[in-house]
């Protein structure tokens, strides 16, 4: 019998035991910026209190030198994320660096029982929820009473997919309010490297959803392989926001 698929959207809800304090920031704390441990800002982000969570942990890169944040998951789901108040339309371009040490051989983003990916980069955004479908707004109301925190409105979801080219938009299976953007894709030569990124997440969001962006209020990562059942490890640099050139 097939395990229940959690819904990749229940992980927008944040973590109800560990509820946020701190104000919003108007940047992304770097990760090299820590030691013991994460950077002021950086908080659980809980799927599911029966999920075994993903660790994360602050090391040191042996090429580099840097510190960076080393995820490791085995059949494991959670993330981490920072609460932002950003003007999109001012800081439209998002840069970062992450090492996809191997693929999830079973993933598939096109299907909710083996939706994984061995590295998400989530962008949240505000927007008017009254004028969502009934559907969304059930659902979303659902999450607040559940979790005790409001969903963003939209959530663009950059991830590293075994199949679909760089480039390629995919829906979510269970929200009309979360795309995935294929970032990068299958056995790269750089696979197992460190590569660079830099996007303007405003037009990938016109694209994948056919409008501007609100307000960017809130940044994620995330390291899963829940639904597949295997191990990956992968690794994730500084995270930043640039205005456009």
């Amino acid at each position: 019998m097939r395990a229940v698929a959690i819904p990749i959207v229940v992980l927008l809800t944040g973590c109800a035991a560990a509820p946020v304090v701190d104000a919003p920031a108007t940047a992304i704390a770097p990760f090299s910026a820590g030691k013991a441990a994460l950077p002021k800002g950086w908080q659980p982000l809980i799927i599911n209190r029966t999920k075994t969570p993903t660790e994360y942990r602050l090391a040191r890169d042996p090429v580099t030198q840097e510190i960076v944040l080393h995820a490791t998951a085995d059949a494991a789901a959670s993330g981490l994320r920072q609460r932002l108040d950003v003007d999109s339309g001012v800081w439209p371009v998002v840069r970062w660096r992450w090492r996809v040490v191997d693929l999830i051989v079973g993933a598939d983003n096109q299907d909710r029982y083996a939706e994984d990916s061995p590295v998400r980069l989530m962008l949240f955004f505000d927007g008017d929820k009254s004028a969502l479908p009934i559907k969304e707004q059930m659902m979303m109301e659902t999450a607040r009473l559940l979790t005790g925190e409001e969903l963003p409105y939209s959530t663009l979801m950059y991830i590293w997919e075994n199949r679909f080219p760089v480039g390629t938009v995919l829906p979510n299976s269970f929200t009309s309010q979360v795309k995935l953007f294929v970032a990068g894709s299958g056995p790269d030569v750089r696979l197992g490297q460190w590569k660079d990124f830099e996007r303007n997440y405003v037009e990938d969001y016109q694209r994948a959803f056919g409008a501007a962006p609100g307000r960017l209020i809130g940044v994620g990562i995330m390291t899963d392989t829940d639904n597949t059942g295997e191990r990956i490890e992968a690794f994730y640099g500084d995270i930043e926001l640039k205005r456009a050139r």
